[in-house]
């Protein structure tokens, strides 16, 4: 059965959860494009894993789930998305067939003020969020592959951020395996967000 999903720009509103990971080359996940290389800090990889919850009035409203790596493009910066889960099978077919997402399925638990899981992949407990008093830009572009061609989308938008005090925590044996037993270096939040992702 066909499924159909909003053209592009989607402009999402929702919120999020954060946590930025230094992770040794071997031990993190290739860039879904081969043309672009992991940003080294220090000989480690900026390895990223969000939760997000996509609000009305977003043109779909589900979960997500994404593990990315900071990516250089020659001298520009780019975020790969690696691994990815929504709850929305319209969105796992745009994000696939638009911006080459690598998206599939997965259920979602969430409450952004207490605990957001998903329970084959991964779980992030807050103690505690401290927003920002107001919003500001965001911007940032992806960097995905299309057949050996890096395909680029853009992000934008404003987000009111925050600090997430909290524990994640991953499946062993799940596809983040790879993050078990490890700390964030941060925990951020961007909580509200408004984003437009993708061209017009």
């Amino acid at each position: 059965m066909d499924v159909t999903y909003p053209a592009e720009p989607w402009h999402l509103v929702g919120t999020n959860a954060v946590g930025v990971f230094l992770l040794p080359t071997g031990v993190a996940p290739p860039p879904h494009s081969p043309r672009t290389k992991p940003l080294r800090v220090f000989g480690r990889c900026i390895v990223g894993v969000a939760f997000f919850r996509y609000e009305e009035p977003s043109p779909l409203t589900y979960g997500e789930i994404m593990s990315t790596v900071l990516v250089r493009d020659g001298w520009r910066l780019r975020v790969s998305i690696t691994h990815i889960w929504v709850d929305s099978p319209a969105s796992m077919a745009g994000g696939r067939e638009l911006w080459a997402i690598p998206k599939d399925l997965a259920p979602f638990e969430i409450d952004p003020e207490r605990r957001w899981t998903s329970p084959e992949i991964a779980s992030l407990d807050v103690d505690r969020v401290r927003r920002a008093p107001f919003a500001v830009p965001v911007a940032f572009t992806i960097g995905q592959d299309r057949d050996g061609e890096l395909l680029v989308t853009p992000v934008s938008g404003r987000a009111r951020l925050a600090l997430h005090r909290g524990t994640w925590s991953f499946r062993t044996d799940g596809p983040l395996g790879f993050l078990a037993g490890r700390r964030p270096l941060v925990s951020l939040a961007m909580s509200p967000f408004r984003l437009r992702f993708g061209r017009n």
